[in-house]
């Protein structure tokens, strides 16, 4: 069955926690057996439900308690079945389209504060000079401190067009600014960066596609970013970055692997209980890049629309899966309209790769979750016979594990050390070069900062040990206080050793932070690559195309 016959009034999405999919008028109508059960409980529901807000002895909210019985209904299932409000509903359209109306702010919470994490290039709050690291302090006259991160995202957006008013606070600047910010419609790429990487040789460049997402643009974005490439020079190679995608449309993960796949080829299938939910997808076209050799990054953070892509490439051997085992999230949901703006998101089915696997690593069962043990899985074979599992994620072809992240690393980042020295930073200056390097003097200066301003960042080892000290000095043991000290203190100086062992990865975190106060997305990216180990990798193996094509060959034959 062609994929496009099987979707022109059925919308399928994948993606972690957000999964939607348009559906059919009356399918979901029950069996007859179950017909009788489902009028009975709703007229019980119904009934509870109308005598408790008429009669009970305190005055009660009729919506609230309504969507704390839903809420309760749907705690019972996966975590991926949710009701959709009014205000939820407006996240549709950045799951399914890419685009919102809104000034272009992401934010979240640092220390303690609403904070603006990094403004997108080239929307309203980009062009009107709203800074990553300004602390909103107002929305509207409205104390941010009040508001859940859910109703500051709520005021900043609405109808391109309109305005919104906020105040932020800025280190280096006395007093807060005002800034009267014009909505509009803010596209979200899902491509993010393209380019090359490594040194060409005379076969040709090795291209990167970074793919953040999969919109109902993504295929088109991909195809953008490929002939780009291509009309640049020749390519010996190619790498798609999937990591830390969580996903979106199963269309769009189609669209994107059908530019690799012969025509024809099974991408993915969808099974459930219901008959209507059994759909095969193909590939309806001739692939962009039939032969070009691909490697395919992917992550924990990889899931749903990213295992859609990542699987197929690897069931018909026509690339090279690269990095760590995926987050193995295999379930479609439908998304049902529902009274009054809102909707209800479904689970029906799971999706298979071409060689017929469930990626599903969690079963979830009376609102219990488990993981797949490894005994349930069965085995399947690409198409050239290799050997691959189910019911685990995406498992790499090559394992390429990150970099080890040190204590003083976690810890520094817990408590966001590095985005506030880049405040810091940022306050005594204008402009930054784009070539920009964090040096010694860099981390240095990071260091007496952290003095200076009694920056406190706890590694697990001292945070343990203060518990120990506490628990030793509430049962009386005084005697052993002289050993607690000369312990604290020898984790201390450890910690200290630490900051010239990590040198250069502290480094890393910091240059990322000062670069993304002055530097456009793209070449924040591009600085990343040049000491991105699995890109690294990646170069290698096209560098050994001996090796890359033993990895696709049957296991018989290495």
């Amino acid at each position: 069955m062609l994929r496009r016959t099987a979707t022109a009034s059925f919308l399928v999405l994948a993606v972690v926690g957000s999964l939607f999919m348009g559906t059919l008028v009356g399918f979901f109508m029950p069996r007859d057996d179950d017909f009788f059960e489902l009028r009975k409980n709703f007229q019980i529901f119904g009934a509870a439900y109308e005598e408790l807000v008429t009669g009970y002895v305190e005055p009660l909210d009729p919506e609230h308690l309504m969507r704390t019985g839903i809420d309760a209904m749907l705690a019972e299932l996966d975590p991926y079945t949710t009701f959709i409000d009014e205000a939820d509903n407006a996240d549709l359209n950045i799951i399914t389209r890419g685009r919102y109306g809104g000034v272009g702010l992401n934010v979240g919470k640092r220390g303690g504060k609403v904070t603006v994490l990094s403004p997108i290039e080239g929307a309203s709050g980009y062009k009107q000079g709203v800074r990553a690291g300004d602390l909103i302090l107002e929305i509207e006259d409205q104390s941010t401190d009040e508001l859940s991160m859910a109703d500051v995202r709520t005021l900043l957006r609405g109808e391109p067009g309109t305005t919104v008013n906020i105040v932020v606070g800025r280190e280096g600047v006395a007093t807060p600014i005002d800034f009267t910010l014009t909505r509009e419609q803010v596209k979200l790429n899902n491509v993010t960066y393209t380019g090359f990487v490594g040194e060409p040789t005379e076969l040709g460049g090795v291209g990167y596609v970074k793919l953040e997402r999969f919109t109902r643009e993504a295929g088109g974005e991909v195809r953008d970013a490929l002939r780009n490439l291509q009309e640049d020079r020749s390519l010996r190679g190619l790498v798609l970055d999937l990591r830390g995608n969580p996903g979106g449309l199963l269309d769009a993960a189609v669209d994107v692997t059908e530019l690799f796949v012969p025509r024809g080829s099974v991408i993915v299938s969808t099974r459930g209980r219901l008959p209507e939910t059994e759909r095969t997808y193909r590939s309806d076209r001739a692939p962009m890049l039939p032969d070009v050799p691909m490697i395919v990054l992917v992550d924990g953070f990889s899931a749903s629309a990213s295992e859609i892509v990542a699987g197929a490439i690897q069931d018909l051997d026509r690339g090279v899966v690269m990095g760590t085992t995926t987050y193995g999230k295999g379930l479609v949901q439908v998304v049902r309209s529902l009274p009054h703006n809102t909707s209800l998101k479904m689970t029906t089915a799971k999706y298979y790769t071409p060689s017929g696997r469930s990626i599903q690593s969690i079963n979830y069962s009376g609102g219990e979750s488990t993981a797949v043990p490894d005994s349930v899985g069965r085995s399947f074979e690409t198409v050239g016979g290799r050997t691959v599992r189910d019911q685990h994620g995406i498992e790499p072809d090559i394992t390429v594990p990150e970099a080890p992240t040190s204590e003083l690393e976690e810890a520094l980042q817990r408590r966001a050390a590095f985005f506030f020295y880049a405040n810091h930073v940022a306050a005594q200056m204008d402009s930054l070069r784009e070539n920009y390097q964090a040096n010694d003097t860099t981390l240095r200066n990071f260091r007496e900062w952290l003095e200076e301003e009694r920056f406190t960042y706890p590694t697990d080892a001292e945070m343990a040990f203060d518990k120990l000290s506490t628990r030793f000095a509430d049962d009386g043991y005084d005697d052993v206080s002289d050993e607690v000290a000369r312990l604290q203190t020898a984790l201390r100086q450890e910690k200290m050793d630490e900051f010239e062992e990590n040198a250069t990865a502290l480094k890393r975190h910091l240059e990322r932070e000062i670069l993304a106060r002055f530097v456009p997305e793209r070449a924040r990216i591009e600085r990343t690559l040049d000491y991105d180990v699995r890109v690294a990798s990646a170069i290698d193996l096209f560098d050994h195309p001996d090796r890359y094509a033993s990895i696709l060959s049957s296991a018989d034959d290495g």
